[in-house]
Formats: structure tokens, sequence, C-alpha cells
């Protein structure tokens, strides 16, 4: 390697003075490099290792590095209490802890009105502080808050619907405090709070399972679009339900697929009992909110955003404790509650498989959620989730709340998004939330019950509504990747029609059907030379591209599999300009019979018992090729290839055309056994000087049929003769089974008509996976799998054609490796270098350039 003393960096200033190689070695295929340089194996014994103490093989699998990663996997707030930065981070984590715990405790209590389930406020609270406390020790995200979430519990609304303790009047809306006067409401009452804490019990268990089975890594094949997309859907879910607090009214609320429309309809329906005070409160809090956007705090040079919150809950809150202001707020429902705390106690057990459906949807779509925006909330700040972990922090979270008869917890996105904003750097954060948060609903929670519910709907509209800004960047999206942009529309879509639970089963499908299409859908390019060069690109990419005469290359640029390899092959078929046509009947006689005459002479054949079975005898090939214009429709799927036979587009073949075909077909037949001889699997070197020579009468009698009289217009020009087709390997990574037993019968096929077929780049696995299919046999073997691309052309280039585009008699000699011994090759290598000098030398020396590749000592 040569470096020139000018370069100094990149760019294409310095193009000229670039780094340049020159490598001389031998062409190698697999069979040769094998032979020459021994692979590694596990078993291999050139290894010494002694191990024969017992302490050395636990060390081994239990050193202080793994315990240590173990240990921090399980529990990661060991990782940030030890590397908590106290000056930086602790203000922000002060700030954002009170102001989430504030905005916690007038939340929670509307969470009532909203799920339309009575549930204590202290349980709630209680249950709050604890699944926060868990989540600390066993969550994953820095920047998360964990608490309840309606649009989760509403799912649930089927299960209240079983056992309802009023009638059902409290999910339409109509529940009044008088209807606990009835004694019989208790026993119901207390009956609807066991089915929630059963169903949220069974929901952390699923979860619980889910995550120690590792059912996580469905996120990782879920792109930023779906996920993006889900959030905005739930984001749009959560406007639509604040429009109660907004409006102060009741609707009957609807669950389930197409609900968002009916409750829309409905809001609309009941727009004139709209309260005017809670209106004005919400456009008050909304504006408050909008101005603080220009407000930014700076400390240690972290951005914060001032905590408007605060100041909003508590004065609209000491205000409302003085002024009678008219609207909706938490104390009536509060009031209604015939407890205001019930000490935990164990679900109820035995009805776990009645609500099984609804305790598995929750599960799906609360932790979804909190992966979702675990991911999103990771990535700005960049650093990774472990969702795995996540989900089992989210299912111990969910079992400790159903002892409190509490609802099914997950990432409240309202509160994760104020934790984010407010400087929050860890989970430090979310211990002071859940502290401030049960010390003020122990000591001052009646002082927040009359808080407007309109602020705090201004307040969660506010901080929503970036998530819905990503519908601005779908024309973006259009143009980047037009694929993800119809995921994005699709989980939406999904997601607003069909609901949480539904929407998230279809675009995880969907989603799923996308990348299988895109992992199944292969690109086939057909590469040519950039002269003087051993590089090779696409010749619709670059002008300076030339195609080799006689070689045709395609580049497969992904893995082959069933679903695949019949596009590839009929990629080839088109690019070589032939069409699979059917057998003769006479064809078909002959191919079946000799078969079954080979069958019966290797049956009276007398063999020792000592020697290998045989394998069963395969077809040698099984298709015949003819040119593309003289294709006829059949349905015999039993066919075999031959050189294309005419380019005659005026007219079909005549009834006196067809002796000559079947003539020259059985020509073609004795030629196949003379290639068949002349490529033994194993030498390369001895199939190439042994190929049948082909003159040039018998290549036009092959390519050219005689035209009728009467035909005014003149023959077309022969088509460049193709000798080898190369496929690079060097992209594909996965070859099935199926795709090794089409392969093997393209390649066999092609050989039938003197078409050598060529592997370049094939990756050991790839060669493995040959290996166990049993892909190699005679009409393919290793020898024709190559290490490069280029080793791949200089071996078409050195076979013997009646071609102008062959090379000479010393560059072919080049190439062979094992014909000729050392001292003779260094003589022609002397001799062929003069030689080919003087050739480049001439003013119309044309043709492929051949790179500086000789043989080595």
């Amino acid at each position: 390697i040569q470096t020139p003393r000018s370069y100094q960096g990149f760019g294409s200033r310095y193009r000229q003075n670039s780094f340049t190689y020159d490598v001389k070695r031998d062409v190698y295929n697999e069979e040769t490099f094998h032979q020459e340089h021994r692979r590694k194996s596990a078993s291999s014994g050139n290894v010494d290792i002694n191990i024969t103490t017992f302490s050395h093989h636990v060390h081994c699998r239990c050193s202080w590095h793994k315990f240590r990663r173990c240990m921090l996997t399980v529990f990661p707030f060991l990782e940030w209490m030890c590397l908590y930065r106290f000056k930086d981070w602790l203000l922000g984590d002060l700030l954002a802890g009170i102001n989430v715990g504030l905005v916690q405790i007038p939340q929670g209590l509307t969470f009532s009105l909203l799920a339309r389930q009575l549930v204590p406020p202290l349980n709630v609270s209680y249950s709050a502080f604890c699944s926060s406390v868990i989540y600390v020790i066993f969550g994953s995200c820095h920047q998360m808050s964990i608490g309840s979430f309606f649009l989760v519990s509403a799912l649930a609304i089927n299960v209240l619907r079983m056992y309802p303790f009023n009638s059902g009047r409290l999910i339409l809306g109509t529940f009044i405090k008088d209807d606990f006067s009835d004694i019989s409401f208790f026993a119901k009452y207390n009956r609807s709070l066991s089915v929630v804490a059963s169903t949220t019990f069974l929901t952390g268990i699923i979860q619980l399972s889910m995550g120690l089975f590792g059912f996580g890594f469905i996120v990782t094949y879920l792109p930023e679009a779906a996920i993006s997309a889900y959030l905005a859907a739930t984001a749009l879910h959560i406007m639509l339900s604040q429009l109660t607090c907004i409006f102060g009214i009741m609707i009957s609320f609807h669950s389930g697929p197409i609900s968002f429309f009916y409750n829309i309809i409905n809001y609309c329906l009941d727009l004139p009992k709209a309260n005017s005070t809670s209106i004005l409160l919400f456009l008050t809090s909304v504006v408050a909110m909008r101005i603080n956007k220009c407000i930014r705090i700076s400390f240690n040079q972290y951005p914060i955003e001032f905590p408007m919150e605060i100041f909003l809950i508590l004065g609209f809150t000491a205000i409302a404790n003085k002024i009678n202001m008219a609207t909706e707020n938490s104390k009536m429902l509060i009031d209604m509650m015939p407890y205001s705390f019930l000490f935990p106690e164990t679900p109820d057990f035995s009805i776990l498989t009645e609500v099984l459906l609804e305790a598995f949807s929750l599960a799906l779509v609360s932790a979804s959620l909190l992966v979702f925006l675990g991911k999103k909330i990771a990535s700005f700040h960049n650093y990774e989730v472990n969702s795995n972990q996540d989900l089992i922090a989210i299912g111990l979270c969910n079992v400790a709340s159903s002892f409190f008869r509490s609802y099914v917890f997950t990432g409240a996105i309202i509160r994760t998004i104020i934790q984010d904003k407010c400087g929050g750097r860890q989970q430090f954060a979310s211990l002071v939330s859940a502290g401030v948060m049960l010390l003020l609903m122990l000591k001052v929670g009646r002082f927040f019950y009359q808080l407007p519910n309109a602020v705090l709907a201004g307040i969660i509209l506010s901080n929503v509504l970036p998530y819905l800004e990503t519908m601005y960047n779908l024309p973006t999206l259009w143009k980047q990747n037009q694929c993800d942009c119809i995921i994005w529309v699709v989980t939406f879509t999904s997601a607003i029609a069909l609901g949480l639970d539904v929407g998230l089963l279809v675009a995880v499908a969907f989603t799923f059907f996308i990348i299988t299409v895109q992992s199944h859908r292969t690109k086939i390019l057909l590469l040519g030379q950039i002269p003087n060069t051993n590089i090779y690109r696409s010749i619709h990419d670059y002008r300076e591209v030339t195609n080799i005469p006689g070689v045709k290359i395609f580049q497969c640029c992904n893995a082959i599999t069933f679903v695949n390899v019949y596009y590839l092959k009929r990629k080839l078929l088109e690019e070589v300009e032939m069409v699979m046509v059917p057998l003769s009947e006479e064809e078909m006689y002959r191919l079946f019979n000799n078969e079954e005459g080979s069958q019966r002479g290797k049956m009276c054949q007398c063999f020792c018992n000592c020697d290998e079975v045989e394998p069963p005898p395969r077809f040698i090939y099984t298709e015949r090729y003819e040119s593309k214009w003289d294709r006829n429709s059949s349905s015999i799927n039993l066919i075999r290839c031959s050189r294309l036979e005419s380019v005659d587009t005026s007219q079909s073949t005549s009834d006196d055309q067809a002796p000559y075909v079947m003539s020259s077909t059985s020509q073609r037949n004795n030629n196949y056994e003379e290639v068949e001889k002349a490529w033994p699997s194993g030498d390369p070197s001895r199939s190439i000087s042994t190929l049948p020579e082909v003159s040039e009468s018998q290549l036009r009698e092959r390519t050219l049929l005689p035209y009728s009289s009467m035909s005014l217009l003149p023959p077309p020009p022969l088509p460049p003769q193709i000798h080898t087709i190369i496929l690079d390997f060097s992209m594909v990574h996965l070859v099935d089974a199926h795709a090794s037993v089409v392969l093997r019968q393209m390649c066999n096929a092609f050989q039938n008509i003197n078409l050598l077929v060529l592997i370049a780049g094939c990756h050991s696995s790839v060669v493995r996976t040959f290996e166990k299919n049993d892909f190699f046999d005679s009409g393919i073997s290793k020898a024709q799998l190559f290490l490069t691309l280029h080793d791949a052309v200089l071996f078409a280039l050195s076979r013997k054609l009646p071609d102008s585009s062959e090379l000479s008699v010393d560059e072919s000699e080049t190439v062979i490796q094992e014909t000729y011994s050392e001292t003779e090759k260094q003589k022609l290598r002397t001799i062929d270098g003069d030689k080919t000098k003087e050739d480049s030398r001439k003013p119309g020396h044309e043709g492929p350039y051949l790179p500086r590749i000789t043989l080595g000592s």
C-alpha cells in the first residue's frame, strides 16, 4: 500500500492522491482456498486448553463481571444511584417531582369520574405510591411516571357490566348519591371492587409472564412510525375524554370498536347543556400553558420549563375553596363514596377465568403504552430501555395495586411529559412525586376536592398536544419512506376506529406483514465493470459501467427464500432472453425411459455390503429454455432447457421447421453429455481445458432458424453469445432449503445449454446451508463457488469460446492453476506479461480490463 505525502484528508479534491494497492494472488474458489487455508472449528484440537479444576469452571461461569451485570439488569436503580450527579440533577428532579405530585392528586380524584368506578381515593393514592416505588427499583426508563390511565381501565367496563352495583347507572352517567340509601348496594359495590381487584391481579400476572418469557422483543420489530402513530391515537383518545371536564357534562360512555365516534356524537348532542364557566376556566388554563412555553429556566446548562402546573393547581384550588365557581369538581363524586379507605385484601381468585379475556386485553394495552412511551422518551435523551424489564416492573406494580382494589396501572402519559419537561433526569423525581402525593392526600387531601375539573383538563390537553404534531410530518415521512407512512396511517386509523386493544393487534399484524414483505422482496441488480478496475456496479447507476461480453453478473441484495427464489429465476431468464417451454411427447418418453433404464441397471449390479449406499438418483435437469419470442403456452410443468432458437418476431415457427427443432434438440442432448464429462466436481482447471469447441457455423445453426422465403423483413442480428452467469451472493445471508433445490435445478438446467453458473462471495453460513441441503452434485460443485466477484469474472473470461471477447492464451494460462509446474508457470508469466503490454499499447486495442492478479509461487 502506497500513501501519498500530499494526502491530508478526505474529499473529492484528494481523489488523484488517494491510496492505491497492488495484489498478486491466485484465483480462488471454495475448494482451492480451503485446501490452502484450513478453517477453524469449535472441536479443533489445535488449541491447547487444559481445564481440570472445578474452581476454574465456576470462575468462568460465575464471574464477578457477570454477577454485576445480572444485578444491574434486574435492579436498574443501582446504576443511576451510583452515578447520580447531585449538583446537576437534584434541582430538576425536585422541581419535577413536586410538579408531578401536585398534578397526580386531582387527576387521581377525577379518575373515578372518567372510569365510571367508585374507588376510594386513599386506596388509589396508596396503590400509586407502591407502584411508583416498585418501578423505581425495577424500571429502566428514567423519566417514566407510573399511574392509572382511564383509557386502560375503560376497557374493563364490560366486566363491570357483568357485576353492576347500581344497575349500570354510573356507566350511563345518571348515578346519584341517594342510590346508596339502598343497603343492597353495599354488597354489590364491594363485589364490583373485588372484580376490579381480580382483573388487575390477573393483568399483572400476564405482564409478569410476558416479561419473564421475553416477549418484549416484539417492540424491536415495531418501527418508530408505528409507535408515534399509536401514541398520537392515544393522545386523541385523551382529548376526547377531557370533554367531560371541559363542558361539565356526563354522557353515556361507550367502549369497544367505533366507540370513539359514538362518544363524539353523544358529546355533540349534549353540547346545549355545557357549563360556560367550565369552558372559560379551560381556556384560561390553556392560555397560561401556552404562555409558559415562552418561559425557560436554565440550571447548570440544563433547560427546565417553568412549572406553571403548580401555580394553576394551587391558585385555582385556593380560589375555589373561597368562592363557589358553579363548576364540576371532584367533591361531588367523592362524597358519593361510602368509604374513604379500604384495607388491603387478597383478590378473589374464583372469578379469574371469567375476566381472562378482558385481563389479556388490558395487559397488552397497558404494557404497550408503557413500552412505547418509554422508548419515545428514551430516544429524546439518547439511552435505551429494557422492554422485558419494564414488563416485569409493570406486572409487579399491577399485582401490588390489586391488593388495594385499584385499577390497572401503566405509564401515565401526562405526568411523564410533565416530569420530562420540568427537568427530571432520573427516577429520583418519581420518588419525590410519590412522597408528595401521599403526604398531601393524607394531610390536606380534602383541600384539592374543590379544584375545577376544567383547569385540570386544560393542563392535560396542553401537555398532550405535542404528540399530535406528528401528523404534520406525514408529507415528509411519505417522501422519506412510503412503507413507514402507510404503517403510521394504518396504526393511527385502527387505534382510533377499533380501540386501543384491537387497534394494537391490527397495527402489530400489519407491521409484521410489511416487514415480512420487505425482507423477502429481493432486488436483483445487473452489474457491469468500471473500466480498468476490479469494481463492479449496477449498469443503471453509472455511465462508465461496461458489460463484460459473454458474462452476465447478477447481484442478489437480500436473503433467498421460497418466497423470492422464483422471482430470481424469472429475472435470470428475462436477462438471458429465455423462457421455459414444455417438453414434446418424444422428449418426455425418452427422459422417463432413460431414468427407468438407469434404475434397472443399478438394481442388477452387485455390490459389497461394506460399500456406501448411493443416494437416490436425481433428474440432472427438468427444464428446457428457449427464446422468449418462441414461447408457447402450456400447462405442463415438466420442462427441459435448450439454447434460444429464434428471435423472429414477425411470424411463428412454421410446421416445416418442426423437424429441425427436434434434430437440434437431440444434438443439444449430446452436447450436454460432453459438458457433464468436461466439468467434474472439484477440479475447475480440467473443465476449462476440456470444454467442447464450438465452431462458428454450429453456433449460427443453433441460434438462427431458417426464415420463410415469403418474409420481407431481414433477420435480426444475433444476440451476444452468453457463456457464463455469475451470481453475486455477497449480500445474501440466508438461503433456505427450498431455494437451494430451485437454485440447483437452475444450475443444472443452464449447464445443459453450456451456460456455466458461478456463485461469488458466498458467506460461510450459506455454504454450510448448501452442504446440509445436499446442494452440490455433478451439475454444481464447490469449484463453482468463488471467494470474490472478481475471481469469478477472471475464471469466466478464461473459458475457451469462439468469441471476440475471449482472453488470449497467455491470459487464460494465468488463471489455470494446476496445469503446469511452478517453473513453467514462471516462464509463462514473464512471456505473457510482455505480450499483454504490447497489445495494450495498440490504438485499436479494446476488451475487458484484466486486473493485476497473478499466480503465487
